[in-house]
């Protein structure tokens, strides 16, 4: 897994920056009722979510949570209220807001009971009513058909974390109801081979890979193989799902 404390200060400018943002920021703001007053954002990273949700909805106070101080510290500075926390044990009271959001985080809790966990809590902090916006099937969406995923497939995850299914059946049982969808570009996220190659030895997909032994230099001379080594593939198109909470 990656050192979220180092990687905060390159994470917006490695993961498309502003216009990933804005497009996830707008997507998340499709779904949240033009009543809600309150929004938290578990898993917030730097704030950069945030800060466009803002933006957009001036009306809408954001808050944040990060186990990542690296993360946090970044968070604070664009939407203030930020907490250090774990998403499994929220500091909030039950019902305390009025919208929930985790983006891109479920495909990266991997310890058992870990996204149910998160789910639960998403929906005790929300208010009878309120709504839960999350992604879901994360790394499923960076597979664009490219020679790159080609490359990937047999060192694919089967079971990823954030699988819409079992989200959606975890969210049941904490009171959630399925409520819609929406979709948004991941700009700035089409892969080359060559920053694919250097991504697989640094770690940086260890949610969608299984890479033990030398599997992880083997895939790399592999991506380092293919045509148009800096020619960027498409950019994945995410998925939120968004939930309301019963009662």
């Amino acid at each position: 897994m990656l050192d979220y404390n180092t990687e905060a200060a390159v994470y917006d400018a490695t993961r498309g920056g502003v216009p990933r943002a804005e497009s996830a920021a707008r997507a998340v703001l499709d779904l949240v009722p033009e009543s809600a007053r309150t929004l938290l954002d578990i898993g917030c990273g730097t704030g950069l979510v945030g800060e466009r949700i803002v933006l957009a909805r001036p009306g809408l106070k954001v808050f944040g949570t990060d186990a990542s101080y690296g993360m946090a510290r970044f968070a604070r500075q664009r939407i203030g209220a930020v907490a250090l926390a774990d998403a499994r044990r929220l500091p909030l009271a039950d019902g305390a807001v009025d919208a929930v959001g985790a983006i891109w985080l479920l495909h990266l809790l991997r310890g058992a009971g870990d996204v149910r966990a998160v789910v639960s809590e998403a929906a005790r902090v929300l208010r009878p009513g309120g709504v839960f916006v999350t992604t879901v099937d994360k790394d499923a969406a960076h597979d664009v058909g490219s020679d790159i995923d080609e490359a990937f497939a047999p060192y694919l995850r089967p079971r990823p974390s954030d699988r819409e299914e079992l989200v959606v059946g975890y969210g049941a049982e904490a009171g959630l109801d399925v409520m819609g969808e929406a979709r948004f570009l991941g700009h700035g996220q089409g892969r080359t081979p060559r920053s694919a190659a250097r991504a697989v030895r640094k770690g940086d997909f260890v949610s969608r890979l299984e890479l033990p032994g030398e599997a992880a230099e083997q895939l790399a001379a592999a991506l380092l193989g293919l045509p148009d080594q800096d020619r960027p593939r498409p950019d994945p198109e995410y998925r939120l799902v968004v939930f309301r909470r019963r009662g």
